[in-house]
């Protein structure tokens, strides 16, 4: 018999990825071998354009882990858009993983109505598709070797 609870418990979620992460290390021999690397934790990886007076135009916002980059969020704001800042920001972010972080690959999820288009132009290949996620929006799932 199960009683099943529908709360938010900060210290079962600690319990359930502790030993789900020693399942999986226990499970993959590509897991354990990241184990004492420098790739073993997500690091977060953020890049920010600041105009002369200090205010934000732009910015990426991700993390490394396993040698790979996941960009999370990439913003430009619209009087900058068609610019190249959202090229340099993104090229900033791969670099940094590359060469500071031995990162061989990026990540990244978009939606049909935001930037397939522009990370296609900044050699991104997709590697899959979610449609109506969420309803009426397909996501993207790009890739690219660094």
């Amino acid at each position: 018999m199960f009683r099943f609870v529908t709360e938010i418990d900060k210290e079962r979620r600690i319990l359930l990825s502790g030993r789900l992460h020693k399942d999986n290390v226990a499970a993959s021999a590509g897991l354990r071998a990241l184990l004492s690397t420098s790739a073993e934790h997500e690091v977060p990886l953020e890049v920010w354009a600041l105009d002369g007076d200090g205010t934000l135009v732009g910015g990426l916002s991700g993390r490394t882990w396993a040698y790979w980059l996941h960009v999370d969020l990439l913003w430009v704001d619209a009087p900058h858009r068609g610019s190249g800042l959202g090229g340099r920001l993104l090229g900033e972010a791969e670099r940094t993983a590359r060469t500071e972080r031995g990162c061989t690959r990026s990540r990244l999820e978009t939606w049909d109505f935001q930037a397939p288009g522009f990370y296609r132009k900044q050699g991104y290949e997709e590697i899959g598709r979610v449609a109506d996620y969420p309803p009426g929006v397909t996501e993207f799932i790009l890739s690219k070797e660094l």
